[in-house]
């Protein structure tokens, strides 16, 4: 857990700080900062939408009397995405955008399905049905 940590919080800001000064060394300060800008002005507008949508899935499920697993797990991983694209950067932005099209999360909600079900089995995650 703890190298998770030191990555989340030491290499992950000195990658992106290298990246943005490699931009900002090819294309120039104004537009590295613009980009930035832009990126999280779009990220904020999709996560928005993405997360709009998603609570109206869930409020639909509901109503049907069925649990909204899938819709949960999307609002997750929307959330994520909003939350990496309020770190500056073009590493953590482009983390995000995955997290927030309909098509790349949805590849990567298999992946995580698929995870928790082995972590599942393995005893390392346990669900309690009331």
């Amino acid at each position: 857990m703890f190298i998770r940590l030191l990555i989340l919080f030491i290499v992950i800001p000195i990658v992106e700080i290298y990246v943005l000064l490699q931009a900002g060394e090819i294309i120039g300060l104004g537009p590295t900062v613009a980009l930035v800008l832009l990126t999280g002005v779009a990220g904020a507008y999709l996560a928005r939408t993405q997360g709009s949508e998603t609570v109206r899935k869930i409020q639909l499920a509901l109503d049907r009397g069925e649990m909204p697993t899938e819709e949960l797990l999307d609002g997750a991983m929307i959330l994520a995405g909003g939350l990496t694209l309020l770190t500056p950067g073009f590493c953590t932005d482009l983390a995000g955008f995955f997290l927030l099209v309909p098509v790349t999360r949805n590849m990567i909600k298999q992946w995580v399905r698929h995870w928790m079900e082995k972590m599942s089995s393995q005893g390392n995650i346990r669900i309690y049905r009331g």
